[in-house]
Parts: C-alpha cells; structure tokens; sequence
C-alpha cells in the first residue's frame, strides 16, 4: 500500500509539473495579433556623431562628459589656438604690409601721370619752339634769295630749325616713357591689390581654423564617448567626442517575406520595450530595405522564400523625443508591432499611451 501511494504521489507531482509548465507557457507566450498586423524583435538606435578636430592640434580642454545632454551650438571642446593666433597676427601684419604697398603704387601712378603732363608740355613747348624756327628759317630763306640776308644767317637759322626738330622728337619719347611709366606704376597698383587680397584670404582662412578649433554640438544629442583626453596631440580628423542625435531615435527590426512586403512606408507602428513593457510609444515606418537580409543558398521553393527577412525601421517622432529628452536611451530591446492593414484597428493593449 506503501508503495501504490508512493507512485500516486509521484504521477501526481510530475502532473502538476508539467500543468505549471503549461500554464508558465501560455503565461509567457504573447497575444496572437489581429489580422492586419506584424510584430518584429527590435533594439532602439541613433544616429552617432563625431566630433572631430578640423587641423592637428592639441586638446586644450573637454567642457562635457560622457551621458551629458547637450544643445546645438553648444562648446563642447578647445583646441590650444597658440599657433593659430601667431599665425593670424602674421597675416594681420601682411594685410596691413600689402595695403600700404597699394597705396605706394597708386601715388607712383600719379607721380607718372604728373610727369605724363610735363611731357606733354615740354613737347607742346618744343613744337612751338619748331614752328617758330620754321618761320624764321623761311623768311631767312627769302632775304638770302635777293642778297638782303647773310649767308651765314641763313646758315644758322637753318641750324636752329633742325635742333628744333631734335628737340620735339626728344620731347615726344619722352612722352611716350611717360606713358610707359604709368602703365608700369598701374600694372604695380593691380598687383599690390591682388596681394592685399591674398593676404586677407590668408587671413580668413586662419581665423577659420581659429573658430573651429572651438567644438561646438551639431545638433541636441547627448556624449556617448570621450575619445580623447586634455593634452592629447591629434591628427587632423581625430575624433575628440563621440555624440548620439536623439532627434533620430528608431528601432530597426526584420520581417518575413509576406510581411515586408505588405509594409508601407509611412505605416503606424507601436514600440513596446522591455524596460518599460507598460508604454507604448508611436513611430512611423520610414524605411524597408529592398535587399533581404538572411538569405538562404537556393530560394526555390515557397518555405525557402519565407526564410528571406527583411530589415524595416521605424522612425519615433522627433517632437516626441524633445519632450522625453532625458530619458530617452538607445540601446534597449523592444518588440515593434506594425499595422500592416491601414483600416485595422489597434488593440486595446497596443493603444498609445505616452503624452504627445
């Protein structure tokens, strides 16, 4: 008897067991969805930025830490700009150099134009001085035709003429280096002027990188890392700040064949994370990938075809996310329910229960 009731009590507990596992089963198991809809195993992601140093340079200091929130416009970090600024006093004083070499050259072209007008006078002077020696040579000529005038008269007025003629042509290329002179002073003036602005182009180029060594946040986001450390000599690139956007906060999950291709772009979903099983957040579909992602060796047949999932991604509201700013964390599992039919209606358990 003993016995008999040993192995009752024993198929008794081993009943119960396998009831409580049962039960623990269906417990666990999730609702089936309605039709209409699909539910995919997900991770909550952002978009990472780095913050990275423009020119090579030495870290001066870091303003935040990692899980700081920052802003946009934000400093974040500075670069040691001794250099830099050495380097901009330079320019500063090669600007100032090549203005006064413009102004140098623009008071050489007046002094060439001065002379261009006193060449001109003297050639004016010069051909009055010829006109008049030809006059006199001509009436010269017609005394000594009736023996009323030396010989030698005549001879020296006919002298005179031709040093006259001399002197116009001297006057004349005198001119004319005049004029050679103010194109030479304006050729100056031109080239000092493009030096002026090289030198400015200079200038502004090293207040650029004085302003970029100043880091500033790109968007609201919050430090990830901090990959580098004050003191610290960087190459050009390297990255000081890791940052993550959170105003573009999704989940990325996969979908079967059929699923995906019932998705649409734009279609309701509802994120539910395992941390938070009790809210219910909303997101938009806003990407299903072309390309499926696990893809067997053959498709050949309709099981084979149902293998092929697809990645989707489900984009959460950036107005949303600026409200929840501070808790809003990437990296948590979730379950991600998509409606795939746009007349089905939500169950009551998936409604949206997060304030908008």
């Amino acid at each position: 008897m003993k016995r008999g009731s040993r192995r009752i009590f024993q198929l008794a507990v081993v009943i119960a067991c396998v009831l409580a596992a049962v039960i623990a089963w269906r417990w666990f198991q999730p609702n089936p969805l309605p039709e209409g809809f699909a539910r995919g195993n997900g991770r909550v992601e952002a978009t990472e930025i780095d913050v990275a140093t423009k020119i090579a340079g030495r870290v001066q200091e870091i303003l935040v830490k990692e899980g700081a929130f920052v802003r946009a416009g934000d400093v974040l970090a500075r670069m040691d700009t001794s250099v830099l600024e050495a380097q901009r006093r330079e320019a500063e004083a090669y600007v100032k150099r090549a203005e006064i070499a413009v102004e140098t050259a623009r008071s050489q072209v007046g002094q060439r134009q001065a002379e261009k007008r006193a060449a001109e006078a003297t050639v004016a002077q010069r051909e009055a001085e010829l006109e008049a020696a030809r006059r006199r040579l001509a009436r010269t000529e017609e005394l000594a035709a009736t023996g009323t005038a030396a010989i030698q008269t005549l001879d020296d007025h006919r002298a005179q003429f031709e040093a006259a003629k001399a002197a116009v042509s001297a006057a004349q290329a005198q001119s004319a280096a005049a004029d050679a002179a103010i194109g030479t002073a304006e050729a100056q003036v031109v080239s000092a002027q493009a030096e002026v602005e090289a030198a400015k182009a200079t200038l502004q180029r090293i207040v650029a990188d004085i302003e970029d060594s100043t880091l500033r946040s790109p968007r609201d986001g919050r430090v990830q890392y901090r990959t580098a450390e004050p003191g610290e000599v960087l190459a050009a690139g390297g990255r000081v700040l890791n940052l993550v956007d959170l105003g573009d906060v999704y989940m990325t999950f996969f979908l079967p064949t059929a699923q995906a291709g019932r998705t649409a772009l734009g279609a309701d979903v509802r994120l539910v994370l395992d941390a938070a099983p009790q809210v219910v957040i909303p997101a938009k579909v806003s990407f299903v990938s072309d390309v499926a992602q696990f893809t067997p060796k053959t498709v050949e047949t309709e099981q084979e075809r149902e293998k092929l999932m697809f990645r989707v991604k489900a984009q959460i509201s950036p107005d949303l996310l600026r409200k929840y700013i501070t808790q809003v964390k990437t990296g948590l599992p979730g379950v991600a329910y998509v409606q795939l039919d746009p007349k089905a209606e939500w169950p009551a358990e998936l409604q949206v229960n997060v304030l908008q």
